[in-house]
């Protein structure tokens, strides 16, 4: 996304690197120039824009998105995604460390494998 400064980004990264890749079974890699995050060699998040996009039930995504103002609809690359695709929204990405439970169902969901 060319609207965040690559230092902003790099660092960006860093910090989100830090928080997923400790957690057990996580690895992250570049696929379609996206910075992923993987479980069981499925995808489970990605940094998208200003924002990191997350697969979970999709009941799950959608009460998020209205239940809270930080949350919509993922959109890596400008690619609209399937329901079960959120984008939580942080100013600062060490607040993502808020989100951790959230990171942790999603990466149960794609580890039970159910959807795609």
């Amino acid at each position: 996304d060319g609207s965040i400064p690559l230092v902003v980004r790099a660092e960006r990264k860093t910090q989100i690197d830090a928080l997923l890749l400790k957690l057990p079974g996580v690895s992250g890699r570049k696929i379609n120039g996206l910075d992923g995050y993987f479980v069981s060699d499925k995808m489970f998040a990605c940094i998208s824009g200003a924002g990191i996009g997350l697969r979970l039930p999709a009941a799950v995504a959608t009460e998020l998105q209205f239940s809270r103002g930080n949350v919509a609809p993922s959109q890596p690359a400008g690619i609209t995604s399937t329901r079960e695709w959120i984008q939580i929204n942080r100013d600062d990405a060490a607040d993502y460390a808020q989100d951790l439970d959230l990171f942790k169902d999603s990466i149960a969901f794609v580890k039970a494998g159910r959807g795609r």
